[in-house]
C-alpha cells in the first residue's frame, strides 16, 4: 500500500503548519512506513495516511508525486 506521511524537516524545532511536507513510501502497513521513515530521515513524523485507489489517482493527477524510496 502507498502510505502518504506529513512531517516536519527537524525535530528540533516546533512544528508549523505552513512547513509541513509530505512524501510518499510504499510499505506493507503503518507502522512500516512509519519505521522505515524514521529509519532514514530526520523527519518528525505528523501523521501517516493509507491512500485508497481514488485517492491515490487523485495525488498522481494533481500533486507532484513521485514514490521515495529507501
Amino acid at each position: 500500500m502507498i502510505y502518504k506521511v506529513y512531517y516536519q524537516e527537524t525535530k528540533i524545532r516546533n512544528p508549523k503548519r505552513e512547513q509541513t511536507q509530505a512524501i510518499y513510501v510504499e510499505a506493507a502497513d503503518e507502522v512500516t512506513a512509519r519505521a522505515l521513515v524514521e529509519e532514514h530521515t530526520p523527519y518528525n513524523i505528523e501523521f501517516i495516511q493509507g491512500l485508497d485507489d481514488s485517492h491515490l489517482a487523485y495525488e498522481k493527477e494533481n500533486t507532484d508525486f513521485k514514490l521515495t524510496e529507501f
